[in-house]
């Protein structure tokens, strides 16, 4: 019977083993993938300002040199430009 209770408490020592290995794991796992999404939101953030300084900086050179509207082609230019 000591027999039967020592193999009993050895496959329960097993179980509680691996059950802290799966848990070490699995806490392992979630602290890289957190650490991979916090590396990515400051990436994105990084490439947002930049972006963002990007747009506001050709805003600002498009308010100093702003590109002259075409004009329209008239019949009498059309016309002239149809000859030659």
């Amino acid at each position: 019977m000591a027999d039967g209770n020592q193999t009993i408490m050895e496959k329960a020592e097993a179980r509680f083993v691996d059950k802290q290995k799966k848990t070490a794991e699995r806490n392992k796992a979630t602290a890289e993938y957190m650490s991979e999404a916090k590396a990515r939101e400051i990436k994105t953030a990084k490439l947002r300002t930049l972006r963002l300084a990007k747009e506001e900086a050709d805003r600002v050179a498009e308010a100093l040199n702003p590109t002259p509207k075409k004009k329209r082609a008239t019949k009498k230019a059309a016309a002239t430009e149809a000859k030659t």
